[in-house]
């Protein structure tokens, strides 16, 4: 059965052309021209992800993710028209899985979706359960406890942690981490991992280990002492 994606955008012309390419891949497209429109659709048809514009009349495209973020974990794709840091990073803090800046590569849309995907329905398949000091890591139940406190982790929180896991105490390039937790280059926006690592860091806040940054390199995760 082909997935929906529901595309909102207050320009109709976004929305026919990421519903012509989307389609084109095989998937199904519902549309939603606001936000208030948005969460009706979202509720009638169960999308598998949304691609979600921020700039909109009425509710806007962060109010819509936060209402969403409150029962649902769908993957949320957010669309900004400005190529301000700040619309990509507060969308990133309250629920996004990742970001795109108008105008956007229409080929670029559909590799993110198929990537973003990919991740969110468990494309590794792990064999085993990982434990760095008394933090445990189960990828086949996408569980993670600190001493026997289970933690609330969103999907690319859990992937990123996974891929410090399997490489304690090796450096991870920022590069390295978008292409094996995001699927695919973005580019050069790197911002995007750094975000995700603060999150990722104040829920670790209890366990023996810490991400130590590597200043002009990336990341390793290192154990604390007890």
């Amino acid at each position: 059965m082909a997935q929906k994606i529901l595309v909102v955008d207050d320009e109709s012309n976004i929305r026919d052309l990421a519903t012509l390419y989307l389609e084109k891949e095989g998937f199904t497209v519902e549309a939603a021209e606001n936000g208030r429109d948005a969460i009706a659709k979202f509720a009638a048809v169960q999308p598998a992800m949304v691609i979600l514009d921020i700039m909109m009349p009425g509710m806007d495209g962060f109010e819509v993710c936060r209402e969403l973020r409150r029962e649902h974990d769908v993957p949320i794709l957010m669309v900004t028209a400005r190529g301000d840091d700040v619309d990509k990073i507060v969308g990133l803090e309250i629920g996004a899985d990742d970001y795109m800046t108008k105008p956007f590569n229409p080929r670029e849309m559909v590799a993110r979706v198929k990537a973003i995907l990919r991740r969110f329905e468990g494309g590794r398949k792990p064999q085993n359960a990982i434990t760095v000091s008394n933090l445990s890591v189960d990828k086949a139940r996408r569980e993670c406890r600190v001493d026997d406190q289970l933690l609330d982790l969103r999907t690319k929180e859990f992937d990123l942690l996974i891929a410090f896991v399997e490489n304690p105490g090796i450096a991870l390039t920022r590069d390295q981490l978008l292409e094996n937790v995001w699927g695919y280059d973005y580019g050069g926006e790197t911002r995007t991992v750094d975000v995700h690592v603060q999150h990722l860091r104040s829920k670790l806040s209890d366990a023996r280990v810490q991400i130590e940054t590597l200043r002009g390199v990336g990341y390793k995760l290192v154990e604390t002492p007890a």
